[in-house]
């Protein structure tokens, strides 16, 4: 049997009825696209997304960073839950952040945060310029219905702002992360009056009607996939239901206890992250996992006497203090796994949603116990603009250097400097 292939275009969207203040923008569907995927059916290029993924506190470079460089790499056991995704991410290593060594206000974390988010110095206050994504926003977010999404999940650090901020829309302007996946939520499906917030109903009652109507006129293809959009809508909203009440706060930095399962609310951010991506709502996002100096806990590793940043200075660098760390950081890496395996899912055109998409994975700093600023170790993940993957590479450069090759060459946009830059890197595009 032939399925039916309508265009629709690639902006639509299904709205509430009443007052309610619903819309559910679709994902990518077949009838979006031309017939070969490569583009949509207006003759529009399919966009290039980018995202900045952050964990805190550094890394324990042996258990973190390949001995090997090239394609035959051994995973180290940091990245051992990226195993499946090899052929999607390249590790780098070897970078530079000169502006966090230089002398002046706050620590040096803070100093290391400022240079990797803006290549600015700290200013005292937060970040001495805006952050790469926003530079990026900055050109292309107004294509989009949110210039950029920032989220979060871990919401303990220190209090202060270069700590519990990614993004950052100029010198000492923050933009803070949304942390409450319910308020994501409402923020992303305009889900507004009493009954939504408070969870008393689905909002796929509301879009009922108007999904029955569409999908009469999609392809069998195209059905499904929508049944899929609004199955995984409702698992996510019920997901948010399930959370405890005290999930819908944020608890004080200098709180004493810890109670909150972060791995779901992990979950729950990245699903939603991918669904704003992938229904066309923002072309630019951040994700900050844990805090710049954190102070989670992490109870599910077996680990809960201590905050992050005490395991990552505990006993001096000692034999422990690196393997506590190494399961730290590899749960960091089985959450970057899990919102890579849900970007991949998503089918786009002849690709998937990550195939048009460059993820950047960052720490503030390289090895935690000595708040390390050379040799910075992060990854690169997509396959937008030719980049290279499937490889570690040793790389001789600044951060600077990266962020300017990924914004002219993968991004598209047009950045004629970027402070600590001197030039593009060789072995990132192909």
């Amino acid at each position: 049997m032939k399925s039916r292939r309508s265009a629709i275009s690639r902006r639509a969207i299904l709205r509430g009825a009443g007052a309610a203040g619903v819309r559910l923008a679709l994902p990518p569907l077949a009838a979006m696209f031309n017939t070969h995927g490569s583009a949509y059916a207006g003759g529009e290029t399919i966009p290039t997304r980018f995202l900045l993924w952050f964990n805190g506190n550094g890394i324990p470079e042996k258990y973190w960073i390949p001995l090997e460089t090239g394609p035959g790499y051994e995973a180290t056991p940091c990245l051992t839950p990226l195993a499946a995704f090899r052929g999607d991410i390249h590790v780098i290593s070897g970078l530079d952040s000169p502006n966090a060594r230089v002398p002046g206000p706050g620590n040096e974390h803070m100093r290391s945060m400022s240079a990797l988010l803006s290549g600015e110095r700290f200013t005292g206050a937060g970040a001495g310029g805006p952050s790469i994504d926003q530079m990026i926003a900055a050109r292309i977010g107004s294509e989009t219905r949110f210039r950029s999404i920032e989220a979060g999940v871990c919401q303990e650090s220190f209090g202060h702002s270069i700590q519990r901020n990614l993004s950052w829309a100029g010198r000492d302007r923050p933009l803070p992360p949304e942390m409450i996946p319910n308020k994501l939520f409402d923020r992303l499906f305009g889900a507004r009056d009493e009954g939504w917030v408070n969870r008393k109903k689905s909002v796929l009652d509301a879009v009922y009607r108007d999904a029955a109507r569409l999908q009469k006129s999609l392809g069998n293809e195209d059905n499904r996939r929508v049944d899929e959009y609004l199955t995984s809508v409702r698992d996510i909203q019920k997901a948010i239901v399930r959370l405890p009440p005290e999930y819908a706060k944020i608890e004080p930095p200098d709180a004493t206890a810890d109670p909150k399962d972060w791995p779901k609310v992990a979950k729950i951010q990245s699903d939603l992250l991918v669904h704003a991506i992938a229904s066309g709502q923002t072309r630019v996002a951040s994700y900050m996992l844990t805090k710049c100096q954190g102070l989670s806990r992490f109870p599910w590793l077996g680990l809960g006497s201590k905050r992050h940043h005490d395991y990552s200075h505990l006993e001096g660098g000692s034999l422990l203090q690196q393997e506590v760390m190494r399961d730290i950081c590899r749960w960091h890496a089985e959450e970057f796994a899990y919102f890579l395996g849900r970007m991949k899912s998503v089918r786009e055109g002849g690709g998937t949603l990550l195939d048009h998409t460059c993820i950047v994975y960052v720490h503030e700093h390289a090895e935690a116990n000595d708040h390390k600023n050379s040799g910075l170790a992060l990854i690169v993940a997509g396959h937008a603009g030719g980049l290279i993957t499937g490889r570690h590479s040793k790389m001789t450069g600044s951060v600077g250097d990266l962020y300017l090759t990924l914004a002219n060459k993968v991004i598209g946009v047009p950045l004629e400097s970027f402070p600590t830059a001197s030039g593009p890197l060789s072995g990132i595009t192909a």
